[in-house]
């Protein structure tokens, strides 16, 4: 084409602006060559990085689907776009059959070679092996291992049906978008004549903050046996010391219902009244995964922090925490023993039995406070009551001096022990950690404390630490409220993994409760900041009911006003069964 016909075509382009790019009919008295010609099609907001190439492909075999070439995206050129790389493909060779439809049917497992694969440069192993380095087919690296044998370097993965490994574990998250979204019931069904009133994320009750004393003691109840040393020296390799059975009578009513704090609101001796179980719960809120609720009572300047049957934390949560907590049968856990609410049952088995095991029963040696344990009748039980004692104490929230405001809880405290300096009786909490199944589904990656608790007892207590936050917070503040001078937590373990009603307690560890929680990183301050806002929010209302719901499945805590007479039908359908039973 001469010089005067290529001017002919660049003067016959269009001057519309709805158009772009060079017609497909050459214009009149441009050669007819030209007609249907293919051009490159391309947007007004291309980056002209350099000229275009035609010469490079975008794939290898000129196919459309397949990233290749300088022109593919690539984090390193993307700023350095070709000029009409992006239609490269309108002018090669298309072919008649797309060969990327067909697959080959082949049932054999075939050697990988390639570096990567799970965990951190892991590989899959798809047969037998000792994880990286092993086995019959394995990839590079073994910091990883799936499925087979032992893991080397790396840590089991259940979820590939991996072994154990000394090193690393298992990397959460792996392919956790394929996994069926888990959905929590509320512990209160939520009626429509129920007011919402506040809602209030966990974010912004972690940025509260209030600074208390440490408290002093109003009254105290009961009687407490001394702790057994023998305990201590319990160890995995040792005899096997089995978890006894034991009925002792155990009482833990709730904040209006105990007599004494009804006594204490007579005497004006406080406005805010509450329990440890309650309140370490309302302060420990924000490490808090499962539903619970809290039932609050407004009355004149009182306010009284209820619990309601069914509520959510009367029973204790087995890792909560932990990033695969256990599943319920529905969800896909074939373990019925296994199941958030059967290990619930079994760990409060297991801490009230636990408790009652390690101290020696001796009326000789006994410690008695001031007043007899006030709801334990001798003449109407038929059980011994538990080594359990009742400190109701007080602490000041005042913000001001012009608005004193006071809260008393009664705390509970589970032995007593002889101080090794002779400066008389120290009190202790008694609480239990359980083992179900270390392979088993919502086990957090725990290891298994036959072999590890003597060798890597800290690993053990970390992994504890994060797969059940919120309850080791809740027994570190309920010990620091009673003034506790020790924390004695023991170990125990299912006899037999199928079995959720034998175990052995495989050892005891001690600890003072404000060090445990500085290693939980636990803040009290921030706790009392949570209980002064809510408790403030009720005192600027009128009398009446309301209901602090944790959501199920957010971070969010919702106060409800509730009609008075709220959940008293619940206690109306029990009587004539009562009624029955005595019949």
């Amino acid at each position: 084409m001469s010089f005067p016909d290529f001017a002919k075509v660049i003067a016959a382009l269009p001057s519309d602006d709805a158009e772009w790019g060079p017609r497909n009919t050459a214009p009149e008295g441009v050669p007819a060559i030209l007609n249907n010609a293919p051009y490159a099609p391309y947007s007004k907001g291309d980056k002209l990085g350099r000229m275009a190439d035609w010469t490079t492909d975008s794939s290898k075999d000129g196919r459309d689907g397949q990233r290749g070439g300088r022109q593919a995206y690539n984090r390193n050129f993307r700023d350095q776009q070709v000029y009409g790389a992006g239609a490269s493909s309108l002018f090669s060779l298309q072919h008649a059959e797309d060969e990327a439809t067909f697959s080959v049917v082949d049932n054999q497992r075939t050697s990988t070679k390639t570096r990567g694969g799970f965990g951190r440069g892991g590989g899959t192993v798809f047969r037998g092996g000792r994880g990286g380095r092993g086995g019959q087919v394995t990839a590079r690296g073994g910091r990883g291992g799936a499925q087979g044998g032992r893991g080397g370097r790396g840590g089991r993965d259940d979820r590939y049906g991996g072994g154990r490994g000394g090193r690393g574990g298992r990397r959460f998250g792996w392919r956790d978008f394929d996994k069926p979204q888990r959905l929590r019931d509320a512990s209160v069904n939520i009626k429509p004549d129920w007011k919402l009133l506040e809602e209030i994320d966990f974010s912004r009750l972690s940025k509260l903050n209030l600074e208390t004393d440490e408290g002093e003691d109003v009254e105290s109840y009961g009687s407490l046996y001394y702790y057994d040393k023998q305990y201590d020296k319990i160890t995995p390799k040792g005899p096997e010391k089995r978890l006894q059975i034991s009925e002792r009578a155990y009482y833990n009513p709730t904040t209006s219902e105990d007599p004494v704090i009804q006594q204490l609101a007579e005497r004006d001796e406080a406005t805010i009244f509450a329990t440890d179980q309650i309140l370490s719960m309302l302060m420990c809120a924000p490490r808090s995964v499962n539903p619970w609720d809290i039932l609050i009572l407004r009355q004149g300047n009182k306010v009284f922090l209820d619990k309601r049957e069914g509520a959510g934390f009367e029973f204790v949560s087995v890792n909560e925490n932990a990033i695969d907590p256990p599943m319920d049968p529905t969800d896909g856990n074939k373990e019925s023993i296994n199941a958030p609410q059967a290990l619930s049952l079994e760990a409060t088995f297991i801490n009230l039995n636990f408790a009652h095991q390690v101290v020696s029963e001796s009326e000789e040696r006994k410690f008695s406070f001031e007043n007899e344990n006030p709801f334990y009748n001798p003449s109407e039980e038929t059980e011994p009551l538990a080594s359990k004692g009742y400190k109701y104490r007080r602490f000041d929230l005042s913000v001001s001096e012009e608005e004193p405001v006071h809260i008393i809880v009664r705390t509970e405290v589970d032995a007593v022990i002889k101080s090794p300096v002779g400066k008389g009786d120290q009190f202790m909490t008694i609480k239990a950690l359980n083992e179900f199944d270390d392979k088993a589904q919502g086990a957090g990656g725990a290891p298994n404390w036959r072999d590890k608790l003597v060798s890597q007892k800290g690993a053990v207590i970390a992994t504890e630490m994060k797969n059940n936050s919120c309850k080791l917070a809740r027994w570190a503040t309920q010990a620091i409220l009673a003034k506790a001078d020790l924390m004695k937590i023991g170990f125990v373990s299912r006899a037999n993994p199928k079995d959720a009603g034998k175990h052995v307690i495989l050892g005891v560890s001690g600890y003072k409760p404000r060090e445990f929680a500085n290693q939980m990183n636990l803040n009290l301050a921030n706790g009392w900041g949570i209980v002064r806002t809510i408790v403030d929010m009720c005192r600027n209302m009128s009398d009446g009911k309301y209901v602090l719901v944790k959501d199920p499945n957010k971070t969010v805590l919702r106060l409800y006003e509730v009609p008075f007479n709220t959940f008293d039908e619940d206690l109306e359908a029990r009587e004539p069964v009562a009624e029955e039973d005595e019949e």
